[in-house]
């Protein structure tokens, strides 16, 4: 498993800064899709208490159901999540190379009707610090160090707040695992 783990939220939740999204909206109506990624979450707190193969299995089912054509929004979430709980790096690379794919397809307009104030620029200093561990993994420095520049480029898209800190800081400790 990924040891940028406490990294690894999407900025927001399940209900959004704005609260659910009305059931007769766009939004809403991908609000039961959210509220099942947000009930796989307690499938992450069981990985944290050793039931790793129980919680891969949620999520894995929401992503077969969801499906690769799914909503983009849900898909970056999801993989973002489900590279987490992988038990071999390569399989964890997989699973971020989804999210990062997702999040380029991701629009603001689309972000924005989950939570107003989300920027999806924001998903990237994770997205790209999680590659880069997954690289060094891996034993490919070279491919790390790419993906730990890109994250750094991209810090500037984070608010100041705690899970800023929290990547601003994983950056850093990668970083110095690199030198």
């Amino acid at each position: 498993m990924s040891d940028t783990s406490d990294v690894r939220a999407v900025p927001g939740g399940p209900d959004g800064a704005d609260g659910p999204a009305r059931a007769d909206s766009p939004a809403g109506r991908d609000d039961q899709v959210l509220t099942r990624i947000a009930l796989g979450l307690d499938g992450v707190q069981a990985a944290q208490r050793g039931r790793t193969a129980e919680a891969r299995a949620s999520f894995e089912a929401l992503w077969a159901a969801l499906g690769e054509r799914g909503d983009v929004f849900h898909r970056c979430v999801l993989a973002h999540y489900l590279a987490d709980l992988q038990d071999h790096p390569q399989d964890e690379l997989e699973w971020d190379r989804r999210a990062l794919a997702a999040a380029d397809s991701l629009t603001a307009e689309r972000a924005q009707t989950y939570e107003s104030a989300l920027q999806v620029r924001a998903f990237y200093p994770s997205l790209h610090l999680n590659l880069a561990s997954d690289h060094l993994k891996l034993g490919e420095p070279d491919l790390a160090r790419e993906q730990l520049e890109r994250a750094v480029r991209s810090l500037d898209a984070l608010p100041e707040d705690a899970y800023s800190a929290g990547i601003r800081s994983a950056v850093d400790e990668l970083r110095q695992r690199l030198r």
